[in-house]
C-alpha cells in the first residue's frame, strides 16, 4: 500500500502529475498499437523510464533533502527500461553519519519524497539505505545484490552512488555469484514445470523468458565479461549470429510483455486465455484458412480455421525454445571462462572417438566443422550421451555446433541410411530413451530429422484436458512409456510394470508414442493422420512386416481402449467381444493397454485416477479371456461371481442362506455389472437391513407408494465406503423405485460438492432400487469417516423430503474454458439389440452439470440404467444407457435433443 503523502509543493505536485500521465497514456497508446519491427519497442520503453526519471528528478528536488542523499534506480527500471505497469523500483541511499530516527526532519521529507511519487501516479518500490547496509544485506541476499547491479544513478550527490558501485565490485564473488543465479534460474524453471511450452506461459518468468536473458547479462556483468549483447559477442562468448538471435528474441518477448501490460491494464506478465486472442489481434493475426496435407480423398478438402492465438503462441514458442538453447550455451561458456579465471589452467578433454571428446562430463565436438564437414555425426551426438559413462550433458561448444547446424538437416539428411540406422539405434539403446529425446527437441534435431514431429512443435491443444503443447505431450507419453520398463519406477504403475516385464521389443511402444498424436492440427481423423505417418517411418526405416503392423495398429487405435472402458458397459458380453475382435491379439492387446495409460496420464496430472485405472485394466482382463479362447459365458461368470462372493461373505459371519432373501430379487443383469465384491457388500448390508426392519415389524411386509415421486414405504437404506479403487467414496442406495430418485441422488450430491463418476443403476425383481455411485468429495479429509457420516445421515433425508426438484444450479465457466469453449453435442442411438438407448454427452465442465442432465432425463420419464462420467481436465463426456417409453419416437428424440442441449448451456 502506498504511504500517506505529505504535500511537496501542492500545485507543482499537481501541474508533474498531469504532464506525467499524459505523457504515460501516449507512450502506452504507441506501444499498444506499435506494428513496426519488434526490436523498435525498446524505444518506447526507454522513454518510459526517462519520463519516470525526469518526474522523480523534480520531486527529488522539490523534497529538499540534506546533501549526501542519493536517488538510485535499481533492479529492471535500472537498466534504463520500464514496462508499462512494472514498479519502479527505487533507492534512497543515505550517508553513514545519518542517523534517521535521531533527526525526524530528514525522515519527515523523505516519507514526503516517496508519497508525492505516490501522489503523482508513480507505482515505486523504495527502500532507503546506507553503503554499509546495502552491502550488508547483498551479502545475505542475491536478490537484493542483483538489483544492485544493475543500479544507475537519478539524482543527488553522485559521489556515493559511485563508490557504493566499486564496493559492490569487490565484494562481489563471480562464481558463488554464478552459482547462486543458476539455483534460482533452476528452482525458477521446476516452478514453471521446466517447460516453456505451457498453455498460459510466463512470458518473464517461465523458461525460454525474458528473466533467462537477464541472468546471461547478470552472470556476464559480475564476471566483468560485458553488460551486452553486443560486448558478449566481441568476447566471444556468442557468435554474431548468436548476439542477432539474443536480440530479436529479446526484442519479442519484450514486446508481448509490454503489450500485455497495455491490454490488461496491469502487471500481468503471463499469456492468459483470455488476453491470447487480443493480444494475437495486435499483432495483426487473423484467422487463417489452412489446408490439409493428408492424400486421403476427404482429407484433401478438409479446412479448418486456425486461431490467430495459435499462430502467436507458436511464435512465441519457437522464441522461447531459442532462448533456452542460447541460454544454455552461453551460461555454460561463462561457467568455463569463470572457472579458467580461478584454476588458471582447465583440465584437457578425454577422446571418446575420433569426433568427439569427454570434457569434464560433458560431450565435446573435436571441431566447430564437424557437423558441416560429418553430418552424420549430428544423431550420433545423443547415441553417445546415451551409451558413453560418465557422460551428463552437451558442452556449449557441442550446443553451439547443433544450433548452427540445423540448416543441414534437410531432406537428403534425412534420407541418409547411416542417419536412419543410428535413430533406430538411439530408440533400441536399454537405458537414456527419455533424455535423449528432450535433448534432441531442445535443440531442434527431432523435428528436423522426423518432418512430421516438426509441426507439433508448439502446436496448442484447446480441447480443455491437455496443458501441453502436442509436442510436450507426445514426450510426456515417450517418458510414461518408458518408466514401464525401469524397476525403479514399478511403485507408480504396478500392473503396467508386470505387463511391461514379459515385453520383448520396448522400442516399438516408443515409435508408437512418438506417433500417436502427430497428425494433430492437420485436419481431418488425427490418428489416420499419425498411422499414415508411421508406416511411412517403418517403411523407411526397415521395420519388419510384424513390427511395422503392430505399430501402425497402435497409432491409428490409440484412443478406442479408453473410448470403450470409459463409455461402454463392460458387462454387456457383446462389447467384450466386440473389442477383442478389433485388437485381434493378446500382443496387440498388452501393448495398446500400455500405451493408452501412458496417453491418458501424459495429458494432465489431473485426468488420471484410480476409477479410470480399474476401468482400463477390468477392459484388459476381459478382453484378455476371449482372446484367449474363452468366450463368453455370462452364465459361468455368474456362477464364479456368486461363488466368490459367498466366500467373502463367509469371512463376515453371515448365516449360511442370509443372501437367499436379497438374491432372489435379482436378475442376471445385476451379477453382470458388479464385481464379487461389490456383491458381497451389497449382500451384507441389505440383509443386515431386512434383518432389523423384520425383527422390528414382525412378518408384514411394507408396500412402498411410488406415486408422486415420494416413497412412504421404509427409510432408504444407503451405506457408504471408501472406495477399494482409490480415492473416493463407493454409495449404496436401497430404496422403493420411482421416477425421479437417480435425479434426486444427483441433486443431493451436486449441492455437497461431490463429484459423481460412476452409477449403476438396477432395479430389483420387486420394484426396488439397488443403485451404486462412486463419488469424489471435494476434499477427501484424513479421516474419510466424516464424509461416510455425512452421506450416511444426510441422503436418507434427501431423499425422502420430496417436492418439486430445486432448479440446477448455474455454474460459472473457467477462464479456459470462456476463450475455448466447446460446443455442446448430444448422441443417442439404440443399441444393437434395440432394447435400451446409448446417450452420449460432451460438454464443457461446471459444478452441478450431472444435475441439469439428469434433470431433463427425470422430465422426459426415462431411467437411468448405467451412468459413466468422464471428466478430462475441463470437459465432460459422459454416457448413459438408458431406456423410455417413448424413446423410439422421432419427435421425442428430438425433443430430448433440444432440452439437453438447453441445460448444458452454462451461465458466464
Amino acid at each position: 500500500m502506498p504511504p500517506v503523502s505529505t504535500p511537496i509543493a501542492t500545485v507543482a505536485t499537481v501541474a508533474l502529475r498531469q504532464r506525467y500521465h499524459e505523457g504515460r497514456a501516449a507512450l502506452w497508446a504507441q506501444i499498444g498499437g506499435w506494428q513496426g519491427p519488434a526490436r523498435g519497442i525498446h524505444a518506447p520503453l526507454r522513454r518510459l523510464a526517462r519520463l519516470a526519471d525526469d518526474t522523480l528528478r523534480q520531486l527529488w528536488r522539490q523534497a529538499a533533502l540534506p546533501p549526501g542523499c542519493t536517488l538510485v534506480a535499481v533492479g529492471g527500471y535500472g537498466r534504463g527500461e520500464l514496462f508499462p505497469h512494472s514498479d519502479i523500483d527505487v533507492l534512497l541511499l543515505l550517508p553513514e553519519a545519518l542517523e534517521l530516527e535521531a533527526q525526524p526532519a530528514v525522515k519527515a521529507a523523505l516519507e514526503a519524497f516517496i508519497g508525492a511519487c505516490w501522489d503523482v501516479g508513480l507505482s515505486i518500490g523504495s527502500s532507503v539505505r546506507t553503503q554499509a547496509q546495502c552491502l550488508h544485506e547483498a551479502a545475505a541476499d542475491v536478490t537484493v545484490q542483483t538489483a544492485l547491479l544493475e543500479s544507475r544513478w537519478l539524482a543527488g550527490a553522485r559521489k556515493p552512488f559511485e563508490l557504493l558501485v566499486c564496493a559492490l565490485i569487490d565484494a562481489l564473488d563471480a562464481r558463488a555469484f554464478m552459482q547462486a543465479k543458476l539455483l534460482e534460474q533452476r528452482q525458477r524453471h521446476q516452478k514453471y514445470e521446466n517447460t516453456p511450452y505451457a498453455l498460459e506461459p510466463n512470458c518473464k518468468e517461465s523458461p525460454g523468458g525474458l528473466r533467462d536473458l537477464h541472468t546471461i547479462l547478470w552472470l556476464a556483468k559480475a564476471a566483468g565479461l560485458g553488460h551486452s549483447w553486443d560486448q558478449l559477442v566481441q568476447r566471444g562468448l556468442a557468435t554474431a549470429l548468436e548476439g542477432r538471435q539474443l536480440k530479436a528474441k529479446e526484442a519479442l518477448l519484450s514486446l508481448i510483455r509490454a503489450r500485455l501490460h497495455v491490454l490488461a491494464g496491469r502487471c500481468e506478465d503471463r499469456l492468459v486465455f483470455d488476453l491470447q486472442s487480443t493480444l494475437a489481434h495486435s499483432f495483426g493475426y487473423r484467422a487463417e484458412l489452412e489446408a490439409d496435407d493428408a492424400p486421403s480423398p476427404k482429407a484433401l478438402h478438409a479446412r479448418r480455421a486456425r486461431r490467430a492465438s495459435e499462430a502467436l503462441m507458436r511464435r512465441y514458442y519457437w522464441a522461447a525454445k531459442a532462448v533456452t538453447q542460447l541460454n544454455e550455451v552461453l551460461l555454460l561458456n561463462i561457467q568455463e571462462r569463470i572457472d579458467a579465471g580461478e584454476r588458471g589452467t582447465v583440465q584437457p578433454p578425454t577422446p571418446i572417438n575420433e569426433r568427439f571428446l569427454d570434457k569434464g562430463g560433458m560431450l565435446e565436438v573435436v571441431h566447430d566443422d564437424l557437423y558441416w564437414q560429418q553430418p552424420e555425426a549430428i544423431l550420433e551426438t545423443f547415441l553417445l550421451h546415451q551409451t558413453a559413462p560418465g557422460i551428463t550433458g552437451l558442452s556449449a561448444r557441442t550446443l553451439r555446433a547443433l544450433y548452427n547446424a540445423r540448416g543441414l538437416m534437410n531432406a537428403a539428411f534425412r534420407r541418409d541410411v547411416r542417419n536412419r540406422a543410428t535413430f533406430m539405434r538411439i530408440l533400441q539403446q536399454p537405458s537414456g530413451i527419455t533424455h535423449a529425446f528432450r535433448l534432441m527437441n531442445q535443440t531442434s534435431v527431432l523435428g528436423r530429422y522426423l518432418w512430421a514431429f516438426r509441426r507439433t512443435v508448439g502446436q496448442m491443444q484447446h480441447d480443455l484436458f491437455h496443458v501441453y503443447t502436442v509436442d510436450q505431450h507426445i514426450l510426456m507419453v515417450l517418458r510414461n512409456v518408458r518408466r514401464f520398463f525401469i524397476p525403479e519406477h514399478a511403485h507408480e504403475y504396478p500392473f503396467c510394470a508386470r505387463l511391461a516385464a514379459g515385453w520383448d521389443k520396448p522400442w516399438l511402444l516408443y515409435v508408437a508414442a512418438l506417433f500417436h498424436d502427430i497428425g494433430k492440427g492437420r485436419g481431418g481423423d488425427h490418428s489416420e493422420v499419425g498411422a499414415r505417418e508411421v508406416a511411412s517411418f517403418a517403411r523407411l526405416h526397415g521395420l519388419e512386416r510384424a513390427d511395422a503392423e503392430l505399430i501402425r495398429f497402435l497409432v491409428a487405435e490409440h484412443l478406442s481402449m479408453s473410448r470403450v472402458a470409459q463409455k461402454e458397459d463392460l458387462s454387456d458380453p457383446d462389447v467384450i467381444a466386440a473389442f477383442a475382435r478389433r485388437v485381434g491379439s493378446e500382443r496387440r492387446l498388452c501393448a495398446l493397454y500400455l500405451l493408452t495409460v501412458a496417453d491418458i496420464r501424459g495429458t494432465s496430472p489431473k485426468v488420471w485416477n484410480a476409477w479410470k485405472a480399474k476401468l482400463l485394466e477390468d477392459l484388459y482382463h476381459a478382453t484378455l479371456r476371449v482372446l484367449g479362447g474363452g468366450a463368453p459365458d455370462p452364465a459361468a461368470e455368474i456362477e464364479a461371481r456368486k461363488r466368490e462372493a459367498l466366500a467373502r461373505l463367509a469371512l463376515h459371519a453371515l448365516p449360511q442362506q442370509a443372501h437367499q432373501r436379497l438374491w432372489q430379487r435379482l436378475d442376471v443383469g445385476y451379477f453382470m455389472r458388479h464385481s464379487a465384491d461389490e456383491i458381497a457388500w451389497h449382500t451384507r448390508q441389505i440383509s443386515k437391513a431386512l434383518h432389523e426392519r423384520a425383527t422390528a415389524h414382525g412378518s408384514e411386509r411394507h408396500e412402498a407408494d411410488v406415486g408422486a415421486g415420494v416413497s412412504v414405504g421404509p427409510a432408504p437404506l444407503v451405506r457408504v465406503r471408501q472406495s477399494p479403487v482409490g480415492e473416493g467414496l463407493q454409495v449404496l442406495v436401497h430404496t422403493a423405485d420411482h421416477a425421479e430418485l437417480f435425479v434426486r441422488v444427483c441433486a443431493y450430491f451436486d449441492r455437497g460438492g461431490f463429484s459423481i463418476q460412476d452409477a449403476k443403476i438396477h432395479t430389483t425383481l420387486d420394484g426396488y432400487a439397488l443403485d451404486t455411485f462412486q463419488v469424489l468429495p471435494a476434499s477427501m479429509p484424513e479421516q474419510h469417516r466424516e464424509w461416510i457420516a455425512q452421506v450416511e445421515n444426510d441422503l436418507p433425508l434427501a431423499l425422502q423430503q420430496g417436492g418439486p426438484l430445486p432448479a440446477p444450479g448455474k455454474g460459472r465457466l473457467s477462464r479456459r474454458v470462456k476463450s475455448f469453449p466447446i460446443v455442446p453435442r448430444v448422441g443417442l442411438q439404440p443399441d444393437e439389440k434395440g432394447q435400451r438407448w446409448l446417450l452420449t454427452v460432451s460438454a464443457s465442465d461446471r459444478i452441478g452439470l450431472l444435475y441439469a442432465i439428469a434433470r431433463v432425463l427425470a422430465q422426459h420419464q426415462i431411467d437411468v440404467q448405467l451412468a459413466k462420467v468422464s471428466t478430462l481436465g475441463e470437459r465432460v463426456e459422459d454416457t448413459f444407457l438408458i431406456r423410455g417409453p417413448h424413446l423410439h419416437l422421432v419427435r421425442a428424440q428430438a425433443q430430448l435433443n433440444h432440452d439437453l442441449l438447453a441445460a448444458l448451456e452454462a451461465e458466464d
